[in-house]
């Protein structure tokens, strides 16, 4: 059976790592907004090069820092994508405004959708979510991208982690991507506000179908070599 969502992107690792690292600047930026930093891209370069901006406050620079830190380690690092190695990335991204970086949530957390109601995901279930990303991993009839996409969508909605769940859930997902040679994932942020509308339909419904359709038409980038 063809994947559903086939790789757009055929690449090395090697390759794939070089493509993020000159990417740098640009998946920061665009990854920072999951926490309200609202720095120029300028800024955001300036910062990443280990300068103070005026204006700028801590608690957003300590956001810029810790995710170059995490792209560092998913372009860096060779361990293969597990549970553990998602905590590791947790632990890096959310280091200073999780209530414990790199530990499973324990007790119940809520996510503003947009709407009148929170919505309030199930319990995390370690050993489900294990389960889970291995049953992924080796599903051989999907794509790296899919599986990718999968995953992404997964771990955002499940909110495995006290806070940060959408910044390592990207990374996550982009380890995978990179690893395999197939682009990354960053949705361009003049489609935010449709991204926005699609996941929280998404959180709401637990339907990925649209909004992995939607990420697939208009969020995967990369090189083609040939």
């Amino acid at each position: 059976m063809p994947a559903s969502y086939p790789d757009k992107y055929h690449l090395t690792k090697d390759q794939n790592r070089r493509y993020a690292r000159q990417n740098f600047v640009n998946l920061v930026h665009t990854n920072s907004r999951f926490e309200g930093v609202n720095t120029t891209l300028l800024q955001t370069q300036t910062i990443m090069d280990g300068l103070g901006v005026d204006g700028v406050s801590i608690d957003d620079i300590n956001v810029i820092v810790q995710l170059k830190k995490g792209w560092q380690l998913i372009t860096e690092d060779d361990a293969s994508l597990t549970l553990a190695f998602e905590k590791k990335i947790n632990a890096i991204v959310a280091l200073h405004d999780s209530l414990a970086p790199g530990e499973l949530r324990t007790g119940q957390g809520g996510v503003d959708v947009g709407t009148a109601d929170y919505f309030t995901p199930p319990a995390v279930d370690p050993n489900q979510e294990s389960r889970f990303l291995t049953d992924l991993m080796q599903d051989d009839q999907r794509s790296t991208t899919d599986k990718a996409l999968t995953l992404l969508y997964h771990n955002m909605r499940q909110q495995l982690f006290w806070d940060g769940n959408k910044r390592t859930a990207t990374l996550a997902a982009n380890k995978l991507m990179i690893d395999h040679g197939a682009g990354l994932i960053n949705v361009p942020l003049n489609l935010w506000p449709r991204w926005n509308e699609l996941i929280s339909a998404y959180y709401q419904s637990a339907d990925m179908t649209a909004i992995k359709e939607w990420t697939y038409a208009h969020a995967i980038q990369g090189v083609a070599l040939n």
